[in-house]
């Protein structure tokens, strides 16, 4: 069943690029956890073309003022930030961001999803979490971003990931009145609510505390900035191994851990929800999972088949189907139709992976020079996509990939993108 037009505006997911220049920043961006579409269950995606579009804008500053029938979005992930914001004065941070702005509504871009908050941290002004690796002026890039982005009609979701927080190192180097810092220093909860995993903290959502943390940080984005939706993407549990919640785990009586994981995000998922709607019930809540149904439910413990047959906690599910025609054992075609009919209490909107145009797609088996030999791919999945009347829209990874490619791929990325815009004229 469709949703309510609202609930469109969605996001997500997070293959960032560049190199980290400055030590900080490195202890802050590591590349591994960045790359999650690159690991073996993600590929390339899909999106739509002749869907009637119908776009609603008012006052730029006003919640939600920016909505559109149909999504054409992009995601913008925080490694952009590193040449858009670090050591950039405010003058500077406007000018790039207009500039990235402008490329997309060239495109036919309407939505973009954009990346306050990866690492616990913010790129707004918060008192919940500190302030992100590429913020050292003094200036909210997320109001000049929304002010910039409203001018030119183009909707912002609020992309944030829940779990996902500092480096060991930098946790270290927090001030104490934040949660996040007490909880470090706190033998009780370092180890139980925050989890060392392979360097990098995690929040643990089997704590209530835990969940409410998170979804505190989006009242804050709520009650302070006009966005038009909020984003998570497809960050839940980190690993597989019992060990990250034994403790919570032994003291909850559940006999099955991996039900009683895929129960927590549910928890999390609904009052992230909850809390969208108890502000505001015209603004959308937008989830962004891996594609393969089996890696979500199995190894992040993510049931995104719940969420999206059931009311109540998600608006819009956007799917990374970062997969060619050709690929062996998640061909686009078929993801596409499986998606189609469990989104049956949400919106659908498709995530399309632009991150692969002229690259070798290492796990599509048989399919694996799909990117390489055709350089419509991307078009072709959106030509695909506007056969159904059940698809919102698409969703691309990502701004750089598209608009600051590899010189190697430059060209071939070029002649996409005018077979895309063509699609979205």
């Amino acid at each position: 069943m469709r949703k309510k037009i609202l609930c469109l505006l969605c996001a997500v997911s997070c293959v960032l690029t560049g190199c980290i220049q400055n030590t900080m920043l490195q202890q802050d961006t590591d590349p591994e956890n960045y790359y999650l579409q690159e690991i073996a269950h993600l590929h390339i995606e899909e999106a739509l073309q002749n869907l009637t579009e119908s776009e609603s804008g008012s006052d730029p500053g006003s919640a939600s003022q920016t909505e559109h029938e149909t999504i054409r979005a992009v995601w913008i992930p925080v490694m952009l930030y590193e040449t858009w914001m670090y050591n950039q004065s405010e003058t500077q941070f406007r000018e790039n961001v207009q500039k990235a702005f402008q490329n997309c509504t060239d495109l036919g871009l309407n939505t973009i999803y954009l990346h306050v908050r990866a690492y616990c941290d913010a790129y707004y002004n918060s008192e919940i979490f500190p302030a992100g690796a590429y913020l050292n002026q003094n200036y909210d890039p997320l109001a000049i971003m929304l002010e910039e982005a409203h001018a030119v009609n183009l909707s912002v979701h609020a992309w944030i990931n829940p779990l996902r927080s500092q480096t060991v190192q930098k946790m270290a180097t927090l001030e104490d009145h934040y949660i996040l810092k007490q909880w470090y220093n706190d033998p009780e909860k370092n180890g139980t609510y925050l989890v060392n995993s392979e360097g990098r903290y995690y929040l643990n959502p089997a704590y209530p505390e835990v969940r409410q943390l998170i979804a505190d940080g989006i009242t804050e984005i709520l009650e302070n900035y006009d966005v038009d939706g909020i984003h998570i993407d497809d960050y839940f549990y980190p690993t597989t191994d019992p060990a990250f919640d034994q403790k919570a785990f032994s003291e909850s009586n559940a006999q099955d851990l991996a039900e009683w994981r895929r129960t927590n995000c549910s928890e999390l998922v609904k009052l992230l929800y909850e809390t969208v709607k108890n502000h505001d019930s015209a603004i959308p809540f937008s989830i962004s999972p891996q594609g393969n149904f089996t890696i979500n439910y199995d190894q992040l413990y993510a049931d995104v088949k719940l969420w999206c047959s059931t009311e109540g906690y998600c608006d819009c599910i956007i799917p990374q189907l970062y997969y060619g025609f050709q690929n062996e054992t998640c061909p686009f075609k078929e993801m596409v139709n499986q998606w189609t009919e469990i989104a049956t209490a949400t919106d659908l909107v498709i995530g399309l992976a632009a991150y692969k145009i002229g690259t070798q797609d290492q796990w599509a088996g048989s399919g694996k020079l799909e990117f390489l030999t055709d350089s419509a791919v991307i078009a072709k999945e959106l030509e695909y996509l506007s056969e159904f009347e059940t698809i919102q829209g698409a969703a691309l990874y990502s701004y750089s990939s598209l608009f600051e490619p590899e010189q190697a791929v430059s060209a071939l990325v070029a002649d996409e993108k005018n077979r895309i815009s063509d699609i979205w004229d």
